[in-house]
């Protein structure tokens, strides 16, 4: 993405870059190979219908709700229904090739699919029933949630403390001031992004700042007691994030 970056900027004067669709597609580059590794391409390909099927779900949740709407045949409820078959059936081939794999005992179990997998696995055969781990359907849901909550979520953080940088050029020479003290010329590993101390700051910032999920809905699954307050249960309860994170008391 830097290299893209770099080649569009001219050794003089300056140029404008979009930059959200570029951290759009690194967000689901990343998230493609950590959830499906060595089917990344695959995985993909069903991300990209999951990016369609979000677009469409946003659509309809904007929408004047009228009850029942979702069942009639609309040319969107056609294609969200589309989506989510093709989408199902090609998460479940890459499923049966990799549980072949990890009979024949030559899996890579390295990325979110595998690690589910082999967990399921083991607690399977530990408790000797099938009825034990969780079904097929549930680790393909889980790989599609992975997808659908991380990728527009940590472009969006990305985006904003780009913003914010722009704005606090100070923070921004402290930043690439650790930067280079930890890592000089040499390409980032894991170890030496958790001694980043002000960058960590900077990005706890952004999210306080601007959180790419603005609120968070919960149901009580049972009658519960937070401080003085009673919830009953299946009370859903709304926590307003922005409003949270922006209260100088809290």
């Amino acid at each position: 993405m830097l290299s893209k970056w770099a080649d569009a900027v001219p050794v003089e004067g300056s140029h404008e870059i979009g930059v959200w669709p570029h951290l759009q597609q690194l967000s689901s580059d990343v998230i493609s190979r950590t959830a499906f590794g060595s089917s990344y391409e695959e995985g993909e390909k069903i991300f990209e219908l999951q990016k369609e099927h979000a677009q469409h779900f946003l659509e309809a949740v904007r929408s004047v709700y009228i009850p029942g709407w979702r069942f009639l045949p609309t040319k969107r409820n056609r294609r969200m229904k589309e989506i989510n078959k093709h989408g199902r059936s090609s998460i479940r081939g890459i499923i049966d090739k990799r549980l072949k794999a990890m009979e024949a005992g030559d899996a890579d179990n390295e990325d979110l699919l595998g690690i589910l997998l082999e967990s399921n696995f083991k607690e399977i055969q530990q408790q000797g029933n099938k009825d034990f781990g969780m079904s097929i359907e549930e680790v393909i849901e889980e790989c599609k949630l992975f997808y659908f909550a991380g990728v527009e979520t940590t472009s969006v953080w990305f985006l904003w403390t780009l913003v914010l940088l722009s704005r606090y050029q100070d923070w921004q020479a402290r930043a690439r001031e650790e930067v280079l003290q930890v890592f000089g010329s040499q390409k980032p590993d894991f170890d030496g992004l958790n001694r980043l101390k002000a960058v960590t700051m900077i990005l706890y910032e952004s999210l306080r700042l601007y959180s790419p999920i603005t609120t968070l809905t919960r149901q009580a699954n049972e009658d519960i007691a937070l401080g003085e307050v009673s919830i009953p249960a299946g009370v859903l309860i709304s926590l307003p994030v922005i409003i949270l994170h922006h209260d100088e008391e809290i």
